[in-house]
């Protein structure tokens, strides 16, 4: 790779990208003197260095005599300021050669934070519970970002180097052995990354290179310059950054955090650079790519005439999560308020379970603007359904997870939903036996940015449901983002699963998940677009039907209403699930039930 320090014929190649700097020098920690590197073409400076190995530490010296860590450092064992230290990544001993990933169909994906998933917080502490989440019927682990940051805890998302996993959860080799654990219990493993934005702690890109660009804003500033002057380098570095993380580290995806705010005028976008050159370099591989796309664009979900994605293979659906919970909680106002008028809730979920988007172009309230494209011709497993994930859950007050916000029949309900559905379904960690524990925001800021981010925390929080509602926790009442008990609540509690009433919702998860391995996996296989239809069949009552790749046909009967629905169509098929209580033209409270008809 272009970027990086390289270890080579019994010494290392440094190279860092510094068109703004007309020299460069390099220290090698335990050597007095500096080390001048040559200036090469297009803004390179690069050396040869004899005797340096793996594991020495270095530092970039700029020509005001500034001290920086490696911009595409592979670890920082000191913190993101201090030396980087060379890697050689032919020193781990991988045990899955013969590893080719699994089929998309297969997916039951668990998204987890490193650092909270375990009482350790580290990759080593995570392999012994791989073994549980064989159990479970996981068959993909969604790793949240894991670039280094500032300080000791971070959700992730403000990393400033793009390749080094933090060495607050270990070192490069304890990602690897985690993921070869994972690939011996046959789970796939994907990653969260972020290439909107980089994080404003450790971030030394601005002053050596062209990484932003005034011809775009961004959520967070300037946007990273992917279509200006000197744009080609910085587009390589992100699409270098993908593969480093899929190919050194063997992981079978990745996830790309919210796409939407990235801006690109480009001919040719990142997004589809990315998505090209990651296929490319893998060509025996199974490779699931996702998005986070709050535009809801179906042109990176299309697929080819082989019903292989082009670019994308799904994108996470916020659409049905919001209209899940927003049936379960009542919740409509902040981004709920785009499903606040009930007689179109119904309407919107029909679709967006059997379309993908619920918004199709059509105006969002709460946004005053237009969002979506037709959706009805991609095949459901293009998206990713969930009752919960980490933003759903983080951005409320207090972290509160859906059980403690709606009753048990409610929550049920919305489980035998995504867990069956067509599409692919995500848990986030220890919402499988309900767990106690909150997941609010954490990041460790330097001290004097602590007032500004708590504030700037409950500003964020004025957009979300719970502030216009009286009966819900103000914004005041936010738990101090930057403080370590704050991380150190979110930690899950593993002596929970064994007792109840936690031991019970695990094994209500379990079945759901391993009916859908028995009735649902085997018939996703072929299955097209514009194979769906939906009826409303009341307030909260619809009825959705998929045509399947065996040439099923799958129907969903749901009420999700504390009343019982009348007048509801004859039930056909044969019955493979039922929550509530279904008879002849009637569905229950918080009734599912789901048929198969071959």
């Amino acid at each position: 790779m272009r970027f990086g320090a390289e270890v080579r014929n019994g010494g290392t190649r440094f190279k860092i990208w510094a068109p703004k700097c007309k020299t460069m020098q390099l220290r090698i920690k335990g050597r007095r003197k500096l080390i001048d590197l040559e200036a090469v073409d297009d803004g390179w400076h690069r050396l040869d260095v004899d005797g340096v190995k793996a594991g020495d530490l270095y530092k970039f010296v700029l020509p005001d005599g500034q001290e920086i860590p490696d911009p595409a450092s592979r670890h920082q064992p000191n913190g993101i300021h201090d030396f980087s230290e060379v890697i050689d990544p032919r020193s781990f001993e991988w045990t899955d050669r013969d590893w080719k990933g699994r089929p998309w169909e297969e997916t039951v994906i668990y998204e987890l934070h490193i650092g909270t998933f375990t009482p350790e917080g580290t990759f080593a502490a995570a392999i012994g519970k791989l073994d549980y989440l064989v159990d479970l019927g996981i068959t993909a682990i969604q790793i949240m970002p894991i670039n280094e940051v500032y300080g000791k805890f971070n959700w992730g998302y403000d990393g400033a180097l793009w390749f080094a996993p933090t060495a607050n959860y270990g070192r490069p080799e304890d990602v690897k052995a985690f993921v070869d654990a994972a690939h011996r219990h046959s789970l796939m493993v994907f990653l969260d990354v972020v290439y909107n934005h980089i994080g404003p702690y450790g971030n030394y890109l601005p002053a050596i290179a062209p990484i932003f660009t005034k011809r775009h804003e961004s959520p967070w500033g300037e946007a990273i310059n992917y279509d200006g002057p000197d744009a080609a380098v910085v587009r390589e570095l992100a699409v270098e950054s993908a593969l480093y993380w899929t190919n050194e580290f063997n992981l079978d995806g990745l996830r790309f955090d919210s796409v939407h705010t990235i801006e690109d005028d480009s001919t040719s976008h990142i997004l589809e650079l990315l998505a090209a050159r990651i296929r490319a370099s893998r060509p025996h591989c199974y490779t699931h790519l996702i998005v986070e796309n709050s535009d809801n664009q179906e042109l990176w979900l299309r697929r080819n005439s082989r019903a292989e994605p082009v670019h994308y293979t799904a994108q996470w659906n916020d659409d049905v999560h919001h209209l899940l919970h927003a049936a379960a909680t009542g919740e409509n106002t902040g981004y709920y308020a785009d499903f606040e008028v009930v007689e179109e809730l119904c309407n919107k979920l029909g679709r967006a379970l059997a379309e993908g988007f619920a918004y199709q172009g059509e105006m969002k309230p709460h946004e005053g603007m237009r969002r979506g494209e037709p959706s009805e011709g991609l095949p459901a497993t293009s998206f990713v359904v969930y009752m919960q994930d980490h933003d759903q859950v983080g951005n409320r007050v207090k972290g509160d997870r859906i059980t403690r916000i709606a009753e048990q029949s409610a929550v049920k309900a919305l489980m035998a939903i995504y867990l069956v559905s067509p599409q692919i379904p995500m848990l986030f960690q220890g919402e499988e036996w309900a767990s106690r524990q909150p997941f609010p925001f954490f990041s460790d800021v330097p001290p004097d940015m602590r007032e500004a981010v708590r504030k700037g925390r409950q500003e964020e929080l004025k957009h979300t449901p719970e502030h216009e509602d009286p009966t819900k926790p103000d914004v005041e009442e936010t738990v101090d983002p930057t403080s370590v008990k704050t991380f150190r609540s979110a930690k899950l509690d593993w002596d929970d699963v064994l007792i109840e009433p936690h031991a019970s919702w695990l094994g209500h998860y379990r079945a759901l998940i391993d009916l859908r391995k028995r009735e649902i996996v085997p018939r996703l296989k072929g299955l097209e677009g514009f194979s769906s239809d939906y009826e409303v069949l009341g307030l909260k009552c619809v009825l959705v039907s998929w045509r399947m790749g065996d040439g099923s046909l799958l129907r969903l009967y749901a009420n999700l209403a504390n009343d019982t629905q009348d007048n509801v169509p004859p039930i056909e098929g044969r019955r493979i699930y039922l929550e509530g209580f279904a008879e002849e033209g009637r569905l229950g409270p918080w009734t599912v039930l789901w048929t198969i008809e071959v």
